[in-house]
């Protein structure tokens, strides 16, 4: 019996970068409102000073804050109004002592002022004069020129995902248009003589084809184009047509099932097949994940992954690599991980790394992290996960009351 010749994850990885080459992403320019969930394939710089004026945070009378010390209710400051200054114009006056302008949230600050009061610490007094009854300190309730970003000054570098605040900071700079990364695009195939499309009819020893919907839906999350999916039985012929036509019109093609040593395993063989140089890795020291493929086509810059054919298996391996893979050219910012006290014991599998599902609970001191045990082939097991850590491959095992860190599903 021949045994796989396993990588570990870190070797896996680092075959994968070097597989792919440093300029296999694409880079494409889309208008800013359609930027939200992209990765910056460019460093943005200020246009401009933001804001370009000073404003006025509140609602209220600009002042010199010298003016108001002192101020209280049984003994308010007395102001001179000399001007309304209207929303989207120009401040005319200048505030010298005595005098202040009424400033409307968002308004320009006349010159000579220095601060704002709230006008709910103002009364009319007369037509021309308001009594204020709360001191100020400069600075207080007003932006200043360039406060938000400074003309020059590097606001997001490449390789931040833009989220609905960065999209309205590239509106603030007047930009239209932005380069991002272009999505990769992802071929699904599903392999095995039991596998049958959800909404026919389910025989007898038959299931319903799971990774398909799962794996797409798990690639779309994380920004992947899905060009097509094919659900083929584990025979020679099917197989590599589909591999063939998915070739063509994709970045990855996945291929989930007949990856182990077993007697229908013909993924590693139409890889090496169909693709040149082929096959990079044939194993992976994970579990989930063990009976994972590798590949690249250069002629067809098309990377070949072949995944575990239990859908928890799939989707871990999944995660953790092409996933991993395009944040990585990406040069997106890392995965925030959470830290948790693990509520049981868990043994270690020596040799490999360990994904550890867990389940997430908060209390006063943080997060409980209770470990979901489950066989890869149940989708349950996934489902009740809130994230997952990772056991080192050296470790013995993990004892109850010990601390790990979640990344989040």
């Amino acid at each position: 019996m021949q045994l796989l010749k396993v990588d570990t994850l870190e070797q896996a990885r680092e075959k994968l970068i070097q597989a792919v080459g440093s300029d296999w992403l694409k880079v494409c320019e889309v208008a800013v409102e359609d930027a939200r969930d992209k990765v910056l394939a460019e460093d943005i710089y200020g246009v401009q000073d933001i804001p370009e004026f000073r404003r006025s945070m509140v609602d209220g009378y600009a002042v010199q804050a010298k003016d108001t010390m002192g101020a209280s209710d049984s003994i308010p400051v007395f102001l001179e109004v000399i001007e309304d200054v209207a929303i989207g114009t120009k401040a005319q006056s200048m505030i010298v002592p005595g005098t202040c302008a009424y400033v409307p949230t968002g308004g320009m600050l006349p010159e000579g002022a220095d601060s704002c009061v709230m006008v709910e610490y103002c009364e009319q007094f007369d037509k021309t004069h308001i009594a204020v009854s709360q001191p100020v300190s400069p600075g207080r309730h007003i932006v200043d020129i360039g406060e938000d970003s400074k003309k020059g000054a590097l606001i997001f570098k490449k390789g931040r995902r833009l989220r609905p605040q960065e999209v309205g900071v590239l509106a603030a700079e007047g930009l239209t248009k932005v380069k991002v990364y272009a999505p990769l695009s992802v071929f699904v195939i599903s392999t095995g003589d039991e596998l049958v499309t959800p909404g026919e009819e389910l025989p007898i020893g038959k299931i319903y084809d799971i990774n398909t919907q799962a794996l797409t839906a798990l690639a779309r999350k994380h920004g992947f184009f899905i060009s097509g999916t094919k659900t083929v039985p584990d025979v020679y012929e099917a197989l590599r047509g589909a591999i063939e036509e998915a070739q063509k019109i994709s970045d990855i093609v996945v291929i989930s099932g007949g990856s182990s040593k077993g007697k229908k395993d013909i993924t590693a063989q139409l890889i090496d097949e169909l693709s040149e140089p082929g096959v990079f890795t044939h194993g992976l020291a994970l579990k989930p994940g063990k009976p994972t493929i590798l590949g690249m086509d250069k002629k067809s810059h098309t990377l070949m992954v072949g995944l575990p054919g239990h859908p928890v298996a799939a989707m871990a391996v999944f995660e953790m690599l092409p996933v991993w893979l395009k944040k990585e050219l990406e040069g997106e910012t890392k995965k925030l991980l959470l830290p948790a006290v693990l509520d049981g014991n868990v043994p270690g599998t020596p040799g490999r790394k360990m994904l550890l599902f867990v389940e997430l609970t908060r209390s006063e001191d943080g997060y409980q992290a209770r470990p979901i045990f489950g066989k890869s082939g149940l989708m349950s097991t996934m489902t009740r996960a809130d994230g997952y850590a990772v056991v080192d491959l050296n470790q013995e095992g993990l004892k109850s009351g010990d601390k790990i860190w979640v990344a989040q599903l």
